[in-house]
């Protein structure tokens, strides 16, 4: 079988880090043991660098634009130098965040809309997507409580509740019109996500043999 695609959406604090493992465990009970992981923005050295920019950048404002352009530069380093020679070898890849996470929150969050996001993804992804994405769902005022469990927010996670109330709705839209993208129920028992997270990834698996 050739290398696959996977992708974990969600929220600040939705559980993406579990999720991660989660499905990576699933793989390997699943008989795949070459599987490497990608996180957006990152995941090569000039994207790290951007993704420094992007999260904590104090210097200056940021705007919204600079943001989202900064996120796709980061993005296509990544898919082109990482993610794409990996697949060709036949490795599986499991990513923290990709295109969607644009579409919702610099798309529905920023309220930068549908056909400049769209635009964008044509441009620099063309048809290139993931083959299964799992959207951990969560209300964004547990997410962030999650969050700030953590330490210090970054400058995103620093947005107001109305922002990230908007990304969900648009993540919400997007993943209901996605046949390849699956939502959990990220607000129950982290033995409950688990155990929805597998069958997700077990039935897409057995679907793949259709």
């Amino acid at each position: 079988m050739t290398g696959k695609f996977i992708v974990i959406e969600g929220l600040e604090g939705a559980g993406k880090s579990t999720a991660h493992q989660c499905v990576v465990d699933m793989l390997h009970e699943l008989g795949v043991q070459d599987v490497m992981f990608t996180r957006e923005p990152g995941g090569t050295p000039l994207a790290e660098k951007l993704r420094h920019l992007i999260k904590y950048e104090t210097e200056e404002s940021v705007t919204d634009k600079a943001e989202l352009l900064m996120l796709y530069a980061a993005r296509v380093q990544l898919v082109e130098n990482v993610i794409k020679p990996a697949l060709a070898q036949g490795k599986w890849v499991v990513g923290d965040r990709h295109d969607l996470s644009s579409q919702a929150y610099q798309g529905g969050g920023r309220q930068l809309g549908k056909d400049l996001l769209n635009t964008l993804k044509q441009t620099v992804l063309g048809d290139f997507e993931p083959d299964l994405t799992l959207y951990l769902d969560i209300d964004p005022a547990v997410g962030l409580a999650r969050a700030r469990g953590r330490g210090e927010l970054d400058r995103i996670e620093q947005q107001n509740l109305d922002f990230f109330h908007r990304t969900r709705t648009r993540y919400l839209e997007l993943v209901n019109d996605n046949p390849k993208a699956v939502i959990i129920d990220a607000a129950q028992p982290v033995a409950q996500v688990r155990a929805d997270i597998k069958s997700a990834v077990k039935n897409w698996w057995v679907s793949l043999s259709r």
